[in-house]
């Protein structure tokens, strides 16, 4: 049987460019987002025996267990699970809406965790598995107006340091990758001499795009990585080097 990934917050960007190289590579792919998006319906058009879709928010996080029962019911138990979906909303913490910091946690630290503890018990009983989840190097670097943001970040890189310790000894690994800036849909705003910028700032003069960050998670999820776990890949263009 074909090993088969879970992927959120796949209908574009990074999401959907993980879809698409990891169904190059062979893997079936089960996608999760609220809603189809049209690149997302070429990609299943490309790949119709591999490439599946289930419309689920994330955000509610009482609906998670049942969205992994009818996963596993359905498809089996999963290889690989990579917590992609996130909420960028910017603004400085004074003024940012308490429901927008509520939404935030929910869709960023909770919802990955709950789905991390569906699907590993799958996972343990395989003995083999993989988590990916996706952070950012602004866990790290901090920036203006995404103090939440990158405290969600950091929330899920130190989730998987001690949650690679748990399942290890079960063939496990759990990593995260840290994309830097890349032009998506959560980081539009980036124009002009803002994006020259942070363009400079990296030694190869450019931003990393999406289908860099996706090959990388693409490594981890093979077998020539089996030997990295509870670490952090980044993906920047060298721009925090």
């Amino acid at each position: 049987m074909t090993d088969y990934v879970v992927v959120t917050g796949a209908s574009k960007g990074l999401g959907l460019a993980i879809c698409q190289q990891a169904a190059e590579q062979g893997y079936a792919v089960i996608a999760i987002a609220r809603q189809l998006s049209e690149p997302f319906k070429k990609l299943q058009q490309s790949f119709p025996e591999l490439v599946n879709f289930h419309a689920a928010d994330l955000a509610d996080l009482d609906a998670l267990s049942d969205l992994c029962k009818h996963l596993i019911k359905q498809y089996g138990r999963p290889y690989a699970l990579v917590n992609n979906a996130a909420a960028g909303h910017d603004g400085v913490l004074a003024t940012m809406p308490n429901s927008a910091i509520d939404h935030l946690m929910r869709l960023n630290i909770q919802a990955p965790i709950l789905m991390s503890k569906y699907l590993v018990r799958s996972m343990l009983l395989n003995r083999k598995g993989r988590i990916i989840n996706i952070s950012s190097i602004i866990a790290k670097t901090g920036f203006n107006g995404l103090s939440v943001y990158a405290a969600s970040k950091a929330a899920m890189e130190g989730f998987s340091h001690s949650l690679a310790r748990e399942v290890g000894k079960a063939g496990i690994t759990v990593n995260c990758v840290a994309p830097g800036y890349m032009q998506t849909d959560m980081t539009s705003s980036l124009q002009g001499e803002k994006l020259e910028s942070v363009k400079r700032r990296s030694p190869l003069g450019k931003l990393a795009t999406v289908d860099d960050a996706a090959a990388m998670v693409i490594y981890l999820l093979s077998d020539k990585a089996s030997a990295i776990t509870g670490t952090v890949m980044t993906v920047d263009a060298g721009s925090t080097a």
